[in-house]
């Protein structure tokens, strides 16, 4: 009765569940992810800016994503690698919300970017003519404007929910980084609604532009379909072919972490390493797969 009364004033991130003894092993992959990703990222930004050949609406769409996916893999690998060198463990409350907050909204714009570069090809391809004045600065301005609102906006309820929740038992999280659901199952009181919010939020934002970017190539596909040259057709389904890997890889891996979830009752590793990695490959993986599939960015690269 008198631990019902207590308020954990911090939690203790305990890191991967069933491997603590050895998992300060898995740091050095880590931190060789999170540099490729910051590096990588950060050359893209600088070759943008300096080739006045990819002064283009698609490679600027390339550059807030490159911005986005710095954000995303800083939200979480510097509190990470503390973990495992220095067993910072200790996180307070707010800083834990926060980072909730800042995660949830960095994958929401990720995928609102991603929902940018799809409706950029579908212009290009579908309607050439168009797309001059269709596609202009102020078009990429006020779309990135409303994704960042958006999604600032749309994950506000995740964290003030969860920070309304009585923590006054458990403050142990098996996890390395501050995860919605991770935190609020040491909740004294119904965590449920937190569960439904994050699960209703999800599909609002995420799902919305998922089943857009579907219609999207759909579109695509139809208009690359008729066209009588196969060298156009290959020629525009190459360039979307680096952006649909991404999409397949990014949305694949937030579905399938939606289900471990659900289907487990309590933190294994499974879900809390493809948690981690979901945050941290996609930064590192972007930049690459665009300098391989991007002969303009290549050249840019190169000069």
């Amino acid at each position: 009765s008198n631990s019902s009364q207590f308020q954990v004033s911090e939690f203790i991130l305990m890191g991967f569940p069933g491997i603590h003894s050895w998992q300060h092993w898995l740091s050095l992959p880590l931190a060789v992810l999170y540099l490729l990703a910051i590096g990588a990222n950060v050359l893209i930004l600088i070759t943008i800016c300096q080739d006045p050949a990819l002064q283009q609406p698609m490679y600027h769409f390339l550059g807030i994503l490159s911005v986005v996916d710095i954000g995303l893999a800083t939200t979480i690998m510097p509190k990470i690698l503390a973990i495992f060198w220095f067993d910072a463990k200790v996180i307070s409350l707010p800083e834990c919300f926060a980072q909730i907050y800042a995660i949830h909204c960095f994958v929401g714009m990720e995928s609102g970017i991603f929902l940018c570069m799809a409706f950029d090809r579908y212009v290009a391809i579908c309607h050439p003519l168009h797309y001059p004045s269709v596609v202009t600065n102020a078009f990429i301005l006020k779309a990135t404007l409303f994704m960042v609102l958006r999604n600032g906006l749309l994950v506000i309820p995740v964290p003030v929910l969860a920070a309304q929740r009585h923590y006054c038992s458990r403050n142990e999280i098996e996890h390395c980084l501050c995860s919605n659901l991770g935190v609020t199952s040491l909740a004294c009181d119904d965590w449920k609604p937190n569960s439904i919010c994050q699960l209703v939020l999800a599909w609002l934002g995420m799902g919305s532009d998922l089943s857009l970017i579907i219609l999207s190539y759909t579109q695509i596909l139809r208009s690359v379909l008729r066209l009588n040259s196969a060298e156009a057709s290959s020629k525009a389904l190459s360039t979307c072919s680096s952006h649909l890997i991404l999409i397949l890889f990014f949305y694949t891996v937030v579905v399938v972490i939606s289900v471990t979830h659900l289907a487990e009752t309590k933190a294994t590793l499974t879900p809390v390493l493809l948690n981690v990695l979901h945050n941290v490959i996609p930064p590192s993986l972007n930049p690459m797969v665009y300098a391989l599939r991007t002969k303009e960015l290549r050249a840019g690269f190169q000069r």
